[in-house]
């Protein structure tokens, strides 16, 4: 009687970063790193670029830093032609959210990883990204820090997401529960020099009124708004804010001058 012989699979390859198309989606692109020390259970790292889709970028900057924490890195891509919409979920084009939860099951299925509370960072466009991950998926996430993003998600179940969080149809099977998302740790990093309205932040009269004219002052107005809402409800978050050094709004500049790497590792994981 014959038998076959099951190949086994190769070991994932620790202390590179890797380029990797999702096993369920040949167009979908994301890269990774597993740390030489992180061994099975390691914690998960997510970071989002903003609207230039810098992600190979993000993916060596904080390659280092997930070395030295132990922690699985994903950088997922969102290209423009397949996500216009990935800042806001994906309201038209693919659902970033649903693809984002793909690549992690996938990640810890390849490493042995944790994937039951990531830890996420996005810049500008990623930021909003992954605060607005963090309402939708309350129960996935641990904590998140915001580089800073162009507008926010208010906690009001009075404005329609994306300005608040009363549910649309346009991102079905989403629900907000506010008494859970105030309970995750955020931190807020702007550069003290992103005080520009350049062409990609949002200028409507909306979001002027609600939330201030820069990127600093919309930055304090949300903590403090998240803040208050959570103490309504007897939660002792922590609401970080802090201006980067020298830094105007670019990522690069942001991780060589203005310390982002060190403080966005020194809150996900203040334990390590």
């Amino acid at each position: 009687m014959a038998t076959s012989i099951v190949p086994r699979s190769k070991p994932m390859e620790r202390g590179v970063v890797l380029q990797r198309t999702l096993q369920t989606d040949s167009h979908q692109k994301y890269f990774l790193y597993v740390p030489r020390q992180g061994g099975n259970a390691a914690k998960i790292f997510i970071t989002v670029h903003g609207i230039s889709r810098n992600v190979r970028e993000h993916a060596k900057e904080f390659a280092a830093y997930a070395e030295k924490y132990g922690v699985v890195m994903i950088a997922p891509y969102f290209p423009a032609d397949r996500f216009p919409d990935y800042q806001r979920l994906g309201r038209k084009g693919n659902r970033a959210d649903i693809v984002l939860n793909a690549i992690v099951a996938e990640v810890a299925q390849l490493t042995g990883a944790n994937s039951n509370k990531l830890y996420l960072f996005g810049y500008s466009g990623g930021a909003q990204f992954v605060h607005r991950y963090m309402f939708a998926y309350p129960e996935r996430v641990a904590r998140i820090v915001l580089g800073a993003p162009g507008w926010y998600t208010l906690p009001d179940a009075s404005l329609k997401f994306p300005i608040g969080i009363q549910p649309v149809l346009s991102i079905p099977q989403v629900q907000f529960n506010s008494a859970r998302f105030l309970n995750i740790p955020v931190c807020v990093l702007v550069g003290e020099k992103d005080n520009r309205r350049d062409a990609e932040l949002n200028k409507s009269t909306t979001i002027d009124r609600l939330q201030g004219k820069t990127r600093i002052e919309r930055g304090r107005r949300w903590v403090e708004e998240m803040s208050y809402q959570a103490r309504l409800l007897g939660l002792p978050t922590t609401y970080d804010f802090h201006l980067l050094p020298d830094s105007p709004h670019s990522f690069a500049i942001s991780m060589e001058r203005g310390g982002m790497g060190e403080r966005t590792f020194d809150f996900l994981f203040p334990e390590s």
